[in-house]
């Protein structure tokens, strides 16, 4: 008989059960804890943002050229350019984030607008700023995570090139 006990199995000790569970997380890969909800969380703050400037589908409203030319008032850029320019992206850019398509294209436009945002239109707001670019930061320089189709396309590609497949 084998009085020998696994290292999978719980001893009942304190100190046993919560090396397991220490254990247990770190195993657990940082995409599926951190990169999925960061990309939900920037698409979702971006996407809700450009909601505010749209009638319908994609026609801007009157009141986000007004707010671009008399709010915002970028110094570098004519106002309704840039509430074409904003709006799109808030779009487009969280929508790619969501399926994780082009993710470090779209996380580094969106840190850029939260850097515009922060130098040109809301410096105050540096609490709420910072933790965009956090996100972001983040998802530019780790990626997307496993449920991507970025991290999708990157496997295919790797086994394709390990086989020697173009």
């Amino acid at each position: 008989m084998n009085t020998t006990k696994s290292l999978d199995q719980p001893t009942g000790n304190p100190a046993t059960v919560v090396g397991q569970i220490i254990a247990w997380l770190e195993s657990v890969s940082y995409d599926t804890l951190i990169a999925t909800p960061a990309r939900i969380f920037i698409a979702a703050t971006f996407w809700l943002s450009g909601r505010t400037k749209v009638d319908g589908l994609l026609s801007i409203n009157q009141s986000a050229f007004f707010l671009f030319e008399n709010e915002y008032a970028l110094p570098v850029i004519p106002s309704r350019l840039a509430a074409h320019l904003a709006t799109y992206a808030e779009h487009l850019f969280p929508l790619l984030l969501i399926v994780g398509f082009a993710s470090r294209l779209s996380a580094s436009a969106l840190l850029l607008m939260t850097l515009v945002i922060q130098v040109f239109v809301y410096p105050d707001a540096w609490r709420t700023h910072l933790l965009w670019a956090s996100a972001l930061a983040f998802l530019v320089f780790r990626g997307p995570g496993a449920l991507s189709v970025d991290h999708f396309l990157r496997r295919r590609y790797e086994n394709r090139k390990a086989r020697g497949v173009r």
